[in-house]
């Protein structure tokens, strides 16, 4: 089945509440609650498309499990990688009418779907969820402006910049990367042999550990750092 057409599906099962979509109770206050009351779960197989570039934004996303990019190609033919989201994470969220990114899974995903209208009616009548949303919005602000800035970065410190991003999502010091090689470099601006021998440069210098292809160990994570500053 199409993605637009499970959408449509989805958009048909949902019981309306005053504001045209689910009501959210009084005393949920936090976003990502919130769209979950309101929302249903969808499943995207692995590379299979959830919206599309300049298709209308008229729902948000919560990431349930697995992950998702988010990306745009180029007039050339390449393709960037705007972001990868876990589980968690919202996304799908635009300031205009229509995606400015497409989305699909680097894995098997599964979300919830909730009408953009919906949180619009919600942050209307609940002002800690408007404060919660005005802050989410800022931290995406954020992160794409930092993600712009790594852009003009060397090689090195642009993996090390990842690393340590992808580090942050776990305990300890062992990353499991649910992307591929190809995925990194789109989402760094290098090119996958870039990548592959920076980051075997990293390895020979005992600054991680390469156990396989989507395991990565990091041995000084200072050094990252340092990389990164």
């Amino acid at each position: 089945m199409r993605p637009s057409m499970q959408l449509q599906n989805f958009a048909s099962k949902q019981t309306p509440g005053r504001d045209g979509g689910n009501a959210v109770p009084a005393h949920t206050h936090t976003l990502s609650g919130s769209l979950e009351l309101m929302g249903a779960p969808m499943s995207f197989a692995k590379g299979v498309e959830i919206y599309g570039e300049s298709e209308p934004a008229d729902y948000l996303y919560k990431v349930l499990s697995g992950t998702v990019r988010t990306y745009r190609v180029l007039s050339d033919g390449r393709r960037q990688i705007g972001a990868f989201h876990f589980p968690g994470d919202i996304f799908g969220l635009e300031t205009g009418g229509v995606h400015l990114f497409s989305a699909e899974g680097t894995t098997n995903v599964n979300v919830i779907v909730v009408r953009r209208s919906s949180v619009i009616a919600a942050v209307a009548r609940d002002n800690e969820l408007a404060s919660e949303l005005w802050s989410f919005t800022a931290k995406e602000l954020n992160r794409s402006r930092d993600h712009i800035m790594l852009l003009i970065k060397n090689a090195q410190e642009r993996v090390a910049a990842f690393l340590l991003e992808m580090a942050e999502r776990v305990t300890g010091n062992a990353v499991e990367l649910p992307m591929s090689r190809q995925d990194i470099a789109d989402y760094l601006g290098l090119t996958i042999e870039t990548v592959s021998r920076t980051l075997t440069q990293l390895e020979d210098a005992a600054t991680i550990e390469l156990p396989s292809s989507r395991r990565i160990v990091l041995r000084n994570r200072r050094a990252l750092v340092e990389m990164n500053a």
